[in-house]
């Protein structure tokens, strides 16, 4: 088991307040025209999810959003490498655009599974919009359309991001020091 010994500051509040207002309007010009599907890939991407869908909407008609529950974590730190989709979208997505909203993209196995899903089911196009780009234990080539941050290390909590279902309720994101109890 793990413990947190340490949570130190990466982002606090007001700098991802500001980025996300930033990367709703480029969104929004992206799709500007268009319809889109917002996916919000629960549970870590519900805050992050909530706060861009509301930036994009002040600059783009036509939002729709559903969610999908997939992972490779289960209660550790590393990917299992099995990908779980425990709950499907509800939303027929042929000939849709659809832009899945993350918190964090690590190894890349679970979104590189789920987009080439949404791709064999005839979605017009997909993209990937991730909190955080976190590249230390890549294990696919996954091409991440929006990033908000991007870390190089260390394992990282707090606004919807988590260790073990705990710390996602932080406004903002922190490096956890951990140690094996």
């Amino acid at each position: 088991m793990l413990k947190v010994k340490e949570l130190l500051p990466v982002f606090p509040e007001e700098t991802i307040q500001k980025r996300i207002s930033e990367l709703g309007e480029q969104i929004a010009r992206d799709y500007q025209g268009e319809e889109v599907i917002c996916v919000c890939v629960l549970k870590g991407a519900v805050f992050f999810f909530t706060d861009i869908v509301r930036a994009i909407g002040r600059h783009l008609d036509g939002i729709t959003i559903d969610f999908l529950r997939a992972s490779s974590y289960g209660s550790g730190t590393s990917s299992s490498c099995v990908v779980n989709i425990s709950k499907d979208v509800d939303t027929d997505i042929k000939g849709k655009n659809v832009l899945f909203i993350e918190d964090v993209i690590d190894s890349g196995l679970t979104m590189s599974k789920v987009m080439g899903m949404f791709k064999e089911r005839g979605a017009k196009s997909v993209k990937l919009c991730a909190c955080v780009d976190k590249k230390e234990r890549r294990e696919v080539d996954i091409h991440i359309d929006y990033s908000a941050f991007t870390v190089d290390k260390g394992f990282i909590v707090g606004y919807g991001l988590d260790l073990a279902e705990k710390y996602r309720e932080l406004p903002g994101i922190y490096e956890a020091v951990v140690e094996e109890v």
